[in-house]
């Protein structure tokens, strides 16, 4: 993605620079990449640290995920079990983390000759379940959402609490309930300016055991998505799918877009499905083909997370601190780029330093003197 311009900003010495788009709407932002792009992806984070490597590597977009924050921070599935305003804050603090870590990469490392890296904020997608309640919650947490600077959310048709779209047990809400919370969100963003704010309708109709309606499956998920479109609340649509299988897919997109043909549709990448094992697995430039204009795997960094971890720790086990000094050696392998092999650069230390001292800072002191590092 190439940076348009670049500005100085007070938080940063004279003469550093962060790519002007900083101060641009994220939602203003996601909206012009969902006009632009063929599909826009969204790797799924559930904390600051995930959020910025997405960012460090150039990611379109982010998703926050419901179900990694339940795990990474309850450490349990994904059925209602935190609130509204503790995923709220969760956005909130990680999306504070990725205006910090622009500043923290436009900075380098001047000590050491690492040049300034300029970074765009990718805009922070949320998932707001089904809203934590009526639609007065939804009032309550998609206003939190807003303020924090989230770009959009989607909103479920479940029955509350609700749980994972790929548990069974799943029970619907009216439509109408449903377009009253999709009319509250969209409500929500326009009462604070944020007109742009991206509102996305998930239905879960395809497996779901218990519905207002006598249909039932792929049916009545065209017909909820013709009616939230309908209503002029949500700017996408999503159906969740209980598996990989392309014709549901490709159907849902062709139904939808007879009756609304520039319909944009949101389809997870669900990592619950095991593509490895598809013979004809649905690929993102197809999805895009189809109108699914916002992809997105939702557990991405919980699965990528736990299999590294888990290896560095199977080989902790057997080889001890060898393991560990085979890690570093990939780490700060000549041939790759791992932005955080460096931790002190990634968590901004030379920025705390530089801009300490041109603030006037004290006891922030200098690294003249100090043993030099090893080369590795």
């Amino acid at each position: 993605m190439a940076i348009r311009s670049l500005a100085e900003t007070p938080l940063l010495p004279p003469g550093f620079t962060v790519p002007a788009s900083r101060w641009t709407d994220p939602a203003t932002r996601l909206r012009e990449l969902l006009e632009s792009e063929p599909y826009v992806f969204a790797p799924g984070i559930y904390d600051p640290h995930g959020a910025q490597i997405a960012m460090y590597h150039r990611a379109t977009a982010i998703y926050f995920s419901g179900y990694s924050f339940a795990i990474g921070h309850l450490g349990t599935t994904d059925m209602d079990l935190y609130s509204g305003p503790e995923i709220a804050d969760g956005a909130r603090r990680t999306i504070s983390a990725l205006r910090k870590f622009q500043l923290t990469m436009a900075t380098g490392d001047p000590e050491k000759g690492v040049a300034p890296t300029h970074l765009e904020i990718p805009p922070v997608v949320v998932d707001m379940d089904g809203g934590y309640g009526n639609l007065f919650n939804v009032q309550r947490v998609a206003e939190l959402y807003v303020n924090a600077g989230v770009a959009g959310a989607h909103i479920e048709d479940q029955v509350l609490p609700k749980r994972c779209g790929h548990i069974a047990g799943k029970a619907l809400i009216s439509a109408d309930e449903m377009v009253g919370k999709l009319r509250m969100a969209r409500a929500v963003a326009e009462d604070l300016g944020r007109e742009d704010f991206v509102v996305i309708a998930r239905t879960d109709a395809v497996s779901a055991v218990d519905a207002p309606e006598s249909t039932r499956g792929l049916d009545l998920a065209i017909e909820r998505a013709l009616r939230y479109l309908d209503s002029g609340a949500p700017d996408l649509v999503w159906c969740e799918f209980p598996n990989s299988d392309r014709e549901p897919t490709e159907r849902f997109a062709d139904q939808v877009r007879r009756r609304f043909p520039d319909a944009k549709l949101a389809f997870n990448w669900s990592s619950s499905f095991k593509w490895f094992n598809d013979p004809d697995p649905i690929y993102f430039a197809e999805l895009g083909e189809l109108g699914y204009k916002f992809l997105f795997i939702t557990l991405a960094a919980q699965h990528a997370m736990g299999y590294g971890f888990s290896k560095l720790l199977q080989g902790l086990s057997e080889e001890h601190e060898r393991a560990y000094v085979a890690l570093q050696r990939k780490e700060w392998a000549p041939d790759d780029d791992i932005p955080t092999k460096s931790h002190h650069l990634f968590t901004g230390v030379p920025y705390h330093q530089v801009l300490g001292q041109t603030m006037g800072a004290s006891r922030l002191g200098g690294f003249a003197g100090e043993t030099a590092e090893k080369a590795v």
